[in-house]
């Protein structure tokens, strides 16, 4: 895991000379505003449903280990966050939307780390990992800043597809990683084009459909945990074997 503590520095580093990433206060202006029932932003509430229920899967059965329970725990308290968040969208709501998001960052790179590449190394590599995702909030809030945040967000996600491509499964199950990775860049897509996805039709946008689609993202990465089998167990039960 040398190259990747080096690639987190490199990284790090590599932010000191860009100028201050300030957030876009467009951003709050969300395509779907529509009230239902009472609720402000209904579609873009309500869409947080389903984190809510795979993470609470995901809690009562795999609690017990640190990284999922961070990473299951944070995909729970997203659909809380994001609702809390498009109830009133502006900065301070914003920042219980992003803590949670950067506990599942961190821990799905963590989780990849230990099934791929070594299991001891995976499990270190989360604190640090936690606290720079929750200092780089902190610090956003402090001085409207958002290069770290950037960084916490964009670089487990780049890691993992290094890692996919790189390092041979040693469990079942490889495909829903790469599920979840293209469903993640799906619901970043969606989340570009919010405004011209509503314009199609005006039944959802853009930023709910990337609910719907990281949701899903989440749901996969939860049917790897249930389904997955070190290989080495399923060679050696293997018709013939033995």
């Amino acid at each position: 895991m040398p190259f990747l503590y080096g690639l987190m520095i490199v990284t790090l580093v590599a932010l000191l000379p860009l100028p201050p990433l300030l957030q876009n206060q467009d951003y709050h202006q969300f395509a779907d505003q529509r009230e239902l029932f009472g609720i402000p932003n209904f579609w873009n509430v309500v869409s947080n449903l389903p984190f809510i229920a795979v993470g609470a899967i995901g809690l009562a059965r795999f609690r017990w280990n640190a990284t999922t329970l961070v990473l299951f725990g944070g995909i729970f308290l997203t659909g809380f966050g994001s609702s809390y968040y498009h109830l009133d969208p502006n900065d301070q709501t914003l920042f219980w939307d992003r803590l949670p998001m950067t506990l599942c960052f961190a821990a799905i790179l963590s989780a990849a780390v230990e099934e791929r590449v070594d299991a001891r190394a995976g499990a270190t590599l989360l604190p640090p990992l936690l606290v720079i995702g929750i200092f780089s909030l902190l610090l956003w809030r402090w001085t409207d800043d958002l290069r770290l945040y950037a960084w916490a967000q964009f670089f487990p996600f780049a890691s993992l597809v290094l890692i996919l491509s790189f390092f041979p499964p040693k469990y079942t199950g490889a495909s829903y990683w790469v599920a979840a990775a293209a469903l993640y860049a799906l619901a970043k897509l969606m989340e570009h084009y919010d405004h011209a996805v509503y314009s199609l039709g005006g039944v959802l946008s853009g930023h709910t459909l990337k609910h719907l689609a990281a949701a899903a993202a989440c749901f996969a990465i939860l049917r790897l945990f249930q389904v997955r089998r070190p290989l080495e167990t399923v060679a050696r039960s293997a018709p013939g074997r033995g």
